[in-house]
């Protein structure tokens, strides 16, 4: 436990007064900070700032040493709204940063960009004050040690901190030293995972017992997790959905339904251009914090898409759809590659560009808007702030009969008036776009592609993918092997993390799923090797975040829970063991299963934090099957098979035999033959899916 001048700290900061000061952007720069070089949309927004901000480096570093000062690191991103309240308030203010110039080295930190030194001072704002979120402001030594952490302060609660730190520093400096030393001890100790030295077979007994404990923490009324605000996490879900598929339990299914039926019908979803919002600020998905991430929308498109192909539900597939057509329109670049986000704000306010009045409806759809304002529970004082979000509360079929039309003539007046609604919104001044390319998000965002491909046989979205991973090949692969994070402006940049390339294996993997192209399977392999070589902890069993050869911090992390994202090393071990299956490498899945095995405690208590651990315990649970199909017709028929959700096939083929060693002798001239496979054995081939159906049961 911090000593008790740091609770005496955040007794001080949390009863400051609340009054707030907002100055406005002048159009003159009168100050520029050595942000301006930076590529980052956010550093670039804090460029002008009074505050003499610098980006992470050695510059800033050896500054704060040589003039003993201590550092503030305020970590935040594009599309963080009350990142801006605080640059608004605070960082525009010349007093605020006269202070800071003064007595601190400021740095700036885009957390998409840097994500290992987020992760440092969240952990120690979540020891200071157990506060964690963005904008993350963090106060250390000039050697990186933290002794405080929080998140957003208004202007009077920030210089009231900084105002102490300064008279503690001159007056008390022990207890700023003995504060960081804890927490310093506190973050290298926070993500220690040993190896589990207990031999384990994973059985359907402990695939049910998580499904027990997680089932326990969902919400069957309005889905997601039971709490607020609420984050779309689709793991939990394809975990749901895979679970239902292997053990026919139904409240897994009615979990994935509410979730699903209740998110798209709330204001978290875009109803008028399509895509979801980061997070809901309530418990029933009503009111959004209005950014968009490409990271959100890339999973739920997969997460909907696989739904679709359980319950056939005309919705999930509507919403699929709408959502890639909302990343081309808004996301997509000339090159090929995904932007990061959209801000929540416009004209300085959050979700203006989303909102409407009734009277802006009706101007626009006319006699239509009646029936369109009842159907998203528009009204003339407004159901937020005077204005109206676009949400339903009611089922498509009750708005039906109370409005007294045609289920079908009120989806026809909804389906034509939403691209009105949209042509209108248009010219709204737009939030604003953090155009920088990360290659984790880009290759979520394959794979989100590729599963609407399989699922729906879109031939352009198979074609969208493959762009885009042309694109990281070109831009973001070097010759090297290794990978890098950023791309801007027609420069790659900053060594890649170990989400960028687990994320990559498991794009690379789908898309020989999706194609029977074995360069996808071969290059996933190559950047496994990569990892091996410098992301992995011989002590643990697990991968770092950071390469070895990336500078020297703090601590050096490790990625485990699952969250909105899924953690770097349970999409590794998901790759380690696609590609141990794919390519007979039993060394990779046994690496695989050791991973499994050292978090499976955590697993099992706390399954909402690493529901993509589940989906790999299933695995191993329930052992998959190899599908190949060899022959003129295997593309033809992996999509006869793609029409049923079989989470427990994984497919292989092609024409002919190719390099695969489960491909080889199984080419028969002049017929298709599907051979079902487990553990290395094959069945007695098969050339129509329906038998090949009965084999899986």
């Amino acid at each position: 436990m911090l000593k008790k001048s740091l609770f005496l700290l955040l007794i001080l900061v949390l009863t400051a007064c609340n009054s707030q000061t907002q100055l406005s952007h002048s159009g003159d720069h009168v100050y520029t900070n050595a942000l301006i070089n930076s590529s980052s949309p956010y550093l670039l927004q804090h460029a002008h700032n009074p505050v003499n901000w610098y980006p992470w480096g050695e510059e800033a570093l050896q500054k704060a040493k040589k003039e003993d000062k201590f550092l503030i690191i305020s970590v935040g991103y594009s599309a963080c709204h009350w990142c801006h309240v605080m640059e608004h308030e605070s960082f525009e203010d010349t007093a605020v940063a006269r202070l800071m110039n003064e007595h601190f080295v400021s740095i700036k930190v885009d957390k998409e960009e840097r994500p290992d030194i987020d992760q440092i001072y969240m952990n120690a704002a979540a020891m200071a004050t157990g506060n964690t979120g963005w904008p993350l402001n963090a106060v250390a030594f000039p050697d990186g040690r933290p002794f405080f952490g929080g998140t957003y302060f208004p202007k009077d609660r920030w210089t009231q901190l900084l105002s102490y730190f300064v008279r503690l520093k001159e007056q008390e400096p022990e207890k700023l030293e003995e504060a960081a030393s804890q927490i310093t001890a506190g973050i290298q100790k926070m993500d220690v995972l040993g190896v589990n030295p207990n031999e384990v077979t994973f059985s359907a007994d402990h695939v049910d017992e998580v499904f027990a404990n997680l089932s326990a923490n969902l919400d069957y009324k309005k889905g997601g997790l039971d709490r607020a605000p609420k984050f779309p996490m689709p793991k939990i879900h394809e975990f749901l959905l895979q679970y239902y598929a292997i053990s026919g339990e139904e409240k897994a299914l009615k979990a994935v339904e509410v979730s699903l039926d209740e998110m798209l019908a709330g204001g978290i979803y875009d109803q008028v251009g399509g895509g979801f919002a980061r997070y809901s600020t309530d418990a029933v998905w009503k009111l959004p914090h209005f950014e968009k991430m490409l990271y959100d929308n890339s999973q739920l498109v997969s997460l909907y898409a696989q739904a679709w192909q359980l319950t056939r539900k005309d919705a999930y597939k509507r919403v699929v759809y709408e959502t890639l057509d909302f990343v081309e329109r808004e996301l997509l670049s000339e090159e090929g590659s995904f932007f990061t986000s959209l801000d929540a704000d416009s004209e300085g306010e959050e979700g203006k560009y989303y909102v409407w009045t009734e009277a802006e409806i009706t101007e626009v759809l006319g006699a239509d808007a009646a029936a369109f304002n009842t159907y998203f529970n528009v009204s003339a004082k407004g159901n937020w702030e005077h204005s109206n979000i676009l949400y339903q509360t009611k089922s498509h079929a009750d708005l039906a009969k109370k409005l007294g039309m045609e289920e079908s003539d009120l989806t026809d007046l909804i389906a034509r008036s939403k691209p009105k609604l949209l042509e209108t919104r248009a010219r709204r001044i737009r939030p604003g776009l953090d155009d920088k390319t990360l290659t984790a998000w880009n290759a979520l965002m394959i794979k989100g592609y590729v599963d609407a491909y399989r699922v729906f046989g879109e031939e352009r979205f198979l074609q969208t993918a493959k762009r885009n991973a042309a694109f990281l090949q070109e831009k973001m692969l070097r010759e090297d092997g290794g990978l890098n994070r950023i791309y801007k402006d027609d420069v790659s940049s900053i060594n890649g993390f170990l989400d960028d390339y687990s994320f990559t294996i498991e794009a690379f993997i789908a898309l020989y799923q999706a194609t029977f192209e074995e360069q996808w399977l071969f290059e996933a392999d190559q950047l496994m090797t990569y990892v091996s070589e410098h992301f992995f902890d011989v002590s643990s069993g697990m991968y770092y975040f950071t390469s070895d050869q990336d500078e020297e911090l703090i601590t050096r992390s490790r990625e485990i829970p699952d969250n909105v994202i899924p953690s770097s090393n349970s999409s590794l071990a998901k790759g380690l063991f696609l590609l141990g299956t794919y390519l007979y490498k039993q060394d990779y899945i046994d690496r695989a299963e050791q991973m499994l095995n050292n978090v499976y405690p955590d697993l099992q208590q706390n399954g909402a934090f690493y529901a993509n651990w589940a989906k790999l315990l299933a695995y191993f649970a329930y052992p998959p099957f190899e599908v190949a199909i060899v022959g003129e017709r295997a593309v033809e028929l992996r999509k006869e098979l793609d029409e049923h959700f079989l989470p427990r096939m994984f497919v292989l083929g092609g024409k002919d035999e190719g390099k695969l060693e489960l491909l080889q002798y199984k080419r028969v001239p002049g017929a298709t033959f599907i051979y079902v496979c487990q553990n290395k054995a094959c069945k007695f081939p098969v050339e129509e899916v329906s038998k090949a159906l009965e084999l899986m049961k």
